[in-house]
């Protein structure tokens, strides 16, 4: 059993590649050329909060609309919007967005948010949002959510959360932090292992694997209520990999006594079917958003590789052939598989991303410590990641092509591992 356990954790936890790979795959960062323009976010009284709280939620907003790289913003000190006033802004910006923050009896906060076309010179959103204190931030987030699916015609990620396992309590605990590096909150308190949290695509609930009970079980987070329950414990390893799109099956790696493998589990009854039979140590799989195929790791080739499976007609293809592969995410719209891997045994782990289309690959890091465990973002254009970088094992964000690494967060202490980004 130990001997089981080590070829896995060296599959989940060491990672490395092969072969140079500088072929450019012209990923754009699909920026718009229309800047954006925050007038001053005006207050219905002169109470002290409600002046804090325009100014807090137009931060918010300001820095969300900055992160999501659509386009150049700007501010403005005017609260009166004149149709003079858009003719000027026209010659700088195309859209602009105001809001008035006021408080209720009920000490909510309320939002009305506009947002104007300054060449056509109208209004193409008035909205009003009502939230607790408590719940402000959320609607800031909403609010820019909404800037951009009326500006740019995308969904935001403004909402978005990362999981991921930390140690800074002196045990492996599993966190969820705001897509911005806010909000951090501890989630688990098992005083054990907990490791490698998986979203389910509607965002309620995270599976991870713990050793909570001695033996790696999965385990089930519902954020929507807060409890935390087992849901498979076979003997031996169980950990979460990908789920289907309507959050009815999920692939996860088992080894129920045996070498680690693929399989499929239904959710509600549980019935689990083996996806690869004699196919050596496998783990780490991912679905494709349509659930056609799942990419995996294998060492079938002597090393641990990047291979696809397609369930439909159960045929497979090696995609990758490096020292060493690890951890692969397929990305939201589809278009790439993104994997961390050691190109040379001297290497240190990197981020790549493929197109398994073409299998044409692309590498986003270099000479920065060692980088692993791609989590792609909603919207496909960004990638979570964690880094030594810095000496200890950090979470990072970067562009889909590898540029303007970010640091998530300083407020995380200790070390972290496998961020997986929501959907």
């Amino acid at each position: 059993m130990f001997y089981i356990f080590l070829k896995i954790f060296l599959f989940l936890n060491i990672s490395a590649f092969s072969q140079n790979t500088e072929i450019y795959l012209g990923v754009e960062k699909n920026f718009s050329e229309d800047g954006i323009i925050l007038s001053n976010f005006t207050q219905d009284t002169t109470n002290q909060t409600d002046i804090y709280s325009a100014e807090y939620i137009k931060e918010i907003v300001r820095t969300d609309l900055m992160l999501s790289r659509y386009f150049l913003v700007t501010e403005s000190d005017d609260d009166v919007i004149t149709p003079a006033l858009l003719s000027e802004y026209s010659k700088k910006s195309k859209f602009l967005v105001t809001a008035q923050i006021g408080t209720d009896d009920k000490n909510n906060i309320s939002i009305k948010q506009t947002i104007y076309n300054t060449e056509l010179k109208n209004k193409i959103l008035i909205k009003k949002y009502i939230t607790s204190q408590r719940a402000v931030r959320k609607a800031a987030h909403m609010m820019s959510n909404d800037i951009i699916e009326k500006t740019i015609g995308k969904k935001g990620i403004a909402t978005s959360q990362i999981t991921f396992s930390n140690d800074s309590t002196g045990h492996k605990e599993i966190y969820v932090i705001d897509y911005d590096g806010e909000n951090l909150t501890q989630l688990t308190n098992h005083k054990s292992i907990s490791i490698i949290p998986k979203w389910t695509n509607d965002g309620t609930k995270i599976y991870y694997t713990s050793y909570r009970y001695g033996n790696p079980d999965l385990f089930i987070i519902d954020m929507s209520v807060g409890k935390i329950k087992p849901f498979s414990k076979y003997q031996g390893l169980n950990v979460a990999g990908g789920f289907s799109p309507d959050d009815k099956q999920f692939v996860l790696t088992l080894s129920r006594g045996k070498d680690p493998s693929i399989y499929m589990i239904d959710i509600l009854t549980k019935d689990v079917k083996k996806l690869l039979d004699r196919f050596g140590v496998c783990s780490s799989p991912t679905f494709s958003p349509d659930s056609k195929e799942v990419a995996f790791i294998s060492d079938r080739a002597g090393k641990p590789q990047l291979y696809i499976y397609n369930i439909e007609n159960k045929k497979y293809r090696k995609l990758t052939n490096f020292y060493w592969v690890d951890s692969p995410n397929w990305s939201p719209d589809g278009k790439w598989i993104t994997f961390s891997a050691r190109e040379t045994r001297a290497e240190r782990l990197n981020i790549f991303i493929m197109d398994p289309t073409t299998s044409v690959i692309k590498r986003l890091t270099r000479n920065e410590g060692d980088n692993e465990d791609p989590s792609f973002s909603p919207d496909s254009r960004f990638i979570s990641f964690t880094s030594t970088r810095k000496g200890k094992k950090q979470i990072y964000i970067m562009d889909i092509d590898g540029s303007s690494p970010r640091l998530l967060s300083d407020k995380i202490k200790g070390t972290s591992s496998t961020p997986m980004w929501s959907r």
